[in-house]
């Protein structure tokens, strides 16, 4: 990221994340109860005489255990916004931890969202024939939201970069 210039104003710097399901206390909570019950289980399988159940509960515990971590994984990706008088700029970190920035001027910068709202209304960030697609963790009112702050922040930056030029 290049050092901000002191002329540039920042009409819109957002940082988007995942809401987060469940918090990593909670996550030993529920795995320990996850345990428990399949180690009394295991328990009253050996009784009867069934040991290759005790297998299975084990593998049981472990597709809980990576559904939770893939879970946390996908949780970790972030996107931030940041609108100033000269460009909209988007760095994006996906949850591989790989990091990934676009810079579209604000002079032909658009933003776009489906309507009527459905689950698959993106927010699609476009400037020529290059689009965008940020905030698909969202919800609908969360990007409709998101879409109407952005849309004024674009609308005070181009309003002001080309007011003062006159």
């Amino acid at each position: 990221m290049s050092a901000p210039d002191p002329e540039t104003q920042t009409y819109f710097d957002a940082l988007l994340r995942p809401n987060q399901s469940l918090s990593r206390p909670a996550f030993w909570v529920i795995m320990s109860i996850v345990a428990g019950a399949n180690l009394i289980s295991a328990f009253a399988f050996i009784s009867s005489g069934a040991f290759p159940i005790i297998g299975f509960l084990g593998l049981d515990v472990l597709v809980v255990w990576l559904a939770f971590k893939a879970c946390f994984k996908s949780q970790r990706q972030w996107t931030r916004v940041q609108i100033t008088n000269d460009v909209l700029r988007v760095d994006h970190m996906n949850p591989k931890g790989e990091e990934s920035s676009v810079e579209l001027p604000t002079a032909f910068a658009r933003i776009e969202l489906k309507t009527p709202l459905t689950p698959n209304s993106w927010v699609t960030l476009a400037h020529r024939r290059e689009a965008y697609v940020i905030g698909r963790f969202l919800t609908m009112d969360e990007r409709h939201s998101l879409v109407e702050a952005m849309r004024d922040a674009l609308q005070r930056a181009r309003r002001h970069t080309y007011s003062s030029d006159v």
